[in-house]
């Protein structure tokens, strides 16, 4: 195998990278430039964040005063979503050092940069604290005694009373915090270890080496694959925590993978986002070629698909059941006006990127591509509200639309807008280009996709 550093050693690029890659395209291993780092652009990123977190703030403040419900339900749809882009980016980050291949060199300071926003996604987990109680049954009545006073005023059903006591030693204040705390100490662990030696490895003296290559491939793969194991049994704690226990007497057994699946939907479209605009500027205009571009799509569109195979099998699994604890989960989202809104959420979520990422071309187009991962974030967003909006009491089988509702859109912008900031914050403190890799040479060579 070929040493990395001999086709990607910068000396003497300086301002000229691009100019010598483009001389080098058809002639041989293009030249990374001297800097490495994020463009000036990230910085005008960080700053429009900001900008669209303060206006949701601002404008989550003015419907909380009108209705407090709603935005706490929004809340946890925008925590549900950042805590996704982040334990996604780390679960990514970890199949790639897992399944090797070149898709992962482009994307890996990405996937590094939303994992290691493990520690905003802890802090804007504290306010359910404060307004927990309007969320979940298990908050509100955490003991049996106050389970046995709320069924006797009428605010709790038999059924609702006796899957709180049946579930209250893992669905309670206390056991939920402890799994929550759990949950992040593993992100934070993994993420930092992870982050570290990615640095160190670049820094390698014996970089470019085949002996490099190896202890390092071997570190981070041995972190990696038990990292994903755990992760997916971590994720299914909080996802039955805070999603299915809305609906404390539904269950089921296939939604902790959906919602791993529906991370990295999110991921991929996020960091694919990130590099092609990054393509426009350097170093990722001279290492980002269609071919990597076009297999990162092929790789969204399996996400897309394993999605739609799982949302299908858990509905025909209920359906085939026929049983009255389970049936009413998806009975509330085809009552009244959400039959319109379980169409739009199968069109939006699964059809338009399945269609579009069928089409070579259209993976090969980055306008095109940008466009549908930004489609697809909306996407994300919109199924978390179908996933939570119709467990409510005053929601389920028949959709309000009231000023409330529109919490849905400013508080995810608000989140949303303070976690990209951090996000873009991380993208920026390290190189872009990962450059012990045996994989770097290869992106390198003259672009053969068309």
């Amino acid at each position: 195998m070929a040493h990395g550093h001999e086709h990607y050693a910068p000396e003497g690029a300086g301002d000229h990278g691009a100019a010598h890659s483009a001389l080098h395209a058809d002639h041989g291993p293009r030249v990374l430039p001297a800097d490495l780092s994020a463009p000036p652009v990230v910085s005008a990123w960080k700053t429009r964040s900001l900008i669209a977190a303060v206006v949701g703030l601002v404008a989550s403040a003015l419907l909380g005063f009108a209705d407090f419900n709603h935005v706490a339900r929004a809340y946890l749809q925008a925590w549900m979503l950042v805590f996704g882009l982040c334990g996604g980016g780390l679960c990514v980050l970890m199949l790639q050092y897992v399944s090797g291949g070149k898709w992962g060199l482009v994307l890996r300071r990405p996937l590094e940069a939303m994992a290691a926003t493990w520690w905003v996604v802890a802090a804007l987990c504290l306010p359910f604290f404060l307004f927990g109680k309007r969320l979940w049954l298990w908050a509100a009545y955490p003991t049996h005694e106050a389970v046995e006073n709320a069924v006797h005023g009428g605010l709790l059903t038999e059924g609702q009373a006796h899957s709180l006591d049946w579930k209250r030693i893992m669905l309670s204040p206390a056991s939920v915090t402890l799994q929550i705390a759990v949950v992040l100490a593993f992100m934070a662990i993994w993420t930092t270890l992870l982050n570290r030696w990615s640095l160190q490895r670049d820094a390698d003296p014996e970089r470019g080496t085949q002996g490099s290559f190896e202890y390092w491939r071997i570190k981070s793969e041995n972190l990696s694959g038990i990292g994903i194991l755990l992760y997916s049994g971590l994720l299914t704690l909080v996802v039955i925590d805070f999603v299915m226990a809305l609906d404390i007497t539904w269950y089921s057994t296939m939604f902790g993978l959906i919602f791993l699946v529906g991370q990295g939907y999110a991921v991929l479209a996020l960091g694919v986002q990130s590099i092609v605009r990054l393509s426009n500027f350097q170093p990722l205009a001279t290492v980002l070629r269609k071919t990597e571009q076009y297999d990162l799509g092929k790789f969204m569109l399996g996400f897309v698909m394993l999605n739609i195979y799982l949302s299908f099998a858990q509905f025909l699994i209920i359906w085939s059941a026929n049983s009255p604890e389970e049936i009413p989960w998806y009975l509330n989202r085809i009552g009244g006006g959400w039959w319109v809104f379980t169409s739009l959420n199968f069109i939006f979520h699964w059809v338009v990127p399945f269609v579009c990422l069928l089409s070579r071309s259209f993976k090969y187009d980055n306008r095109k591509m940008i466009g549908l991962t930004m489609w697809m974030m909306f996407a994300r967003c919109f199924d978390l509200f179908w996933l939570i909006e119709p467990n409510f009491p005053d929601a389920a089988r028949n959709f309000h639309l009231s000023a409330g509702i529109f919490a849905y859109i400013t508080v995810p912008v608000a989140i949303g807008g303070i976690w990209l900031y951090f996000y873009f914050t991380n993208l920026a403190s390290r190189p872009l280009i990962v450059l012990n890799d045996p994989h770097t040479a290869e992106v390198l060579e003259p672009e053969h996709a068309h």
